[in-house]
């Protein structure tokens, strides 16, 4: 029986994963949420030969992990999209679902058992804050995941992603920065869209200043 990489995950082996292709290592890790009813339903698709979707981990509302692929091993959660110009992402990254509905809030225990996890994966594969992404950022024309709910903020300030400083430009190039940033190359409108999900989420309509202003100050950041 394979071991699962971290000591507080429970093995539960999916059939769907492969070799990572063209010796890629993961500089990534993908979040996602299931958008199933429950942690059961989920765990059954994620192992499930007829779906051919997987994700090395999956985490409950109630904070059990699950670990359904080895880290080393390519995962099929991603999809077809792209990040800083690179494609096959499942090669490049480790992905983990959450067990949310989409339209709920993320539970306490659960946002707790992520910031667990993070810290192993990221040093294990020596993977930066910035290198923790939202699955709707690498696909913004076909995702939305983890959604307006998930709390980027809250994992920022753990060192555990990236969070906008105040003091960005209003006036440098929106499509400049998120092209910096690694969003992929699709309408600008889909590429805005991707951006407040996860920076702005309740802001809607043209762009404006303060999505400038945010980008700027994420670049800037990326650039010390």
């Amino acid at each position: 029986m394979t071991r699962p990489d971290d000591p507080a995950a429970h093995w539960f082996p999916s059939p769907n994963f492969g070799p990572r292709r063209d010796g890629l290592q993961p500089e990534l890790v993908v979040l996602h949420y299931t958008q199933m009813p429950s942690v059961q339903s989920a765990l059954a698709r994620l192992c499930s030969p007829k779906a051919q979707v997987s994700a090395h981990y999956l985490i409950g509302a109630d904070g059990q992990i699950w670990q359904l692929v080895t880290e080393a091993m390519r995962a099929w959660h991603a999809g077809a999209g792209n990040w800083r110009g690179q494609g096959d992402i499942n090669s490049r990254s480790i992905g983990i679902e959450l067990d949310n509905d989409g339209d709920s809030p993320f539970a306490a225990a659960q946002m707790l058992a992520l910031e667990r996890l993070l810290p192993g994966v990221l040093a294990r594969w020596n993977i930066p804050p910035e290198g923790v992404i939202a699955h709707s950022d690498m696909a913004p024309a076909r995702k939305s995941d983890p959604g307006p709910r998930f709390d980027w903020r809250r994992l920022a300030r753990l060192g555990l992603s990236v969070w906008p400083a105040p003091g960005g430009s209003a006036d440098a190039p929106l499509d400049t920065s998120l092209t910096t940033l690694g969003y992929p190359p699709v309408a600008p409108a889909l590429r805005l869209a991707a951006f407040r999900l996860r920076f702005r989420p309740s802001h809607d309509g043209p762009e404006d200043a303060m999505d400038r202003a945010c980008a700027d100050a994420l670049v800037t950041l990326l650039n010390k």
